[in-house]
């Protein structure tokens, strides 16, 4: 442990569905570099995971969405598993809660199809970004820039491809909430903003 990460606090969002070993790994890793991590859901108690198309373990909810802050993250990681992110996708405050940590230029992490939430929360658009291969034609019909590599950064957005990348994904996620705040992510989130009203 370097404790690269002390006194940074992230946000994992997810609901039931989610990829089990997407959500736990970067947590064991979040923490494992001294940062403090809560598990946001829109549900309270336990949300449960899955490990493919099985259900698994449950995940005990530390904060219920509507009682979360974006101010008080550092970073948000948003795991995939197909049911999860289709669930949060349509919902205005999870929508509002992402944008939120890119209009700050905050590090924001999205891995296998946890990217359709960047979809929706208007935030692809002329973003270079990976993804599980199912959703890959829903981001550039989006405006994004698809590419098929294990881990991908764009100011500040990580994105991967799936659980095989998750070694990758939950280094490149250290490296970017230790560099702090980008400055082009918050110019890239204005402009996919503007793009979307016209």
């Amino acid at each position: 442990m370097t404790g690269r990460l002390q006194g940074k606090k992230v946000a994992i969002l997810a609901t039931d569905g989610f990829e089990e070993s997407e959500l736990l790994k970067p947590l064991e890793a979040l923490k494992k570099e001294g940062a403090i991590v809560e598990v946001v859901s829109p549900k309270a108690g336990e949300i449960q995971g899955f490990d493919h198309m099985k259900p698994d373990k449950k995940v005990r909810v530390d904060r219920e969405l509507d009682r979360a802050n974006p101010e008080d993250y550092d970073a948000i990681v948003l795991p995939g598993g197909a049911q999860n992110p289709d669930q949060l996708r349509i919902k205005p405050q999870v929508q509002k809660f992402v944008r939120a940590f890119a209009d700050a230029g905050k590090p924001l992490a999205a891995i296998c199809h946890a990217p359709w939430i960047l979809i929706d929360s208007g935030l692809a658009k002329n973003r270079k970004l990976t993804s599980w291969p199912t959703i890959r034609l829903d981001l550039k019909n989006a405006g994004a820039q698809v590419v098929d590599q294990e881990v991908v950064v764009d100011q500040g957005l990580i994105t991967s491809r799936g659980p095989d990348d998750l070694p990758a994904f939950c280094n490149k996620l250290v490296e970017e909430i230790a560099e702090g705040s980008h400055a082009g992510q918050r110019m890239k989130a204005r402009q996919s903003e503007e793009a979307m009203r016209h």
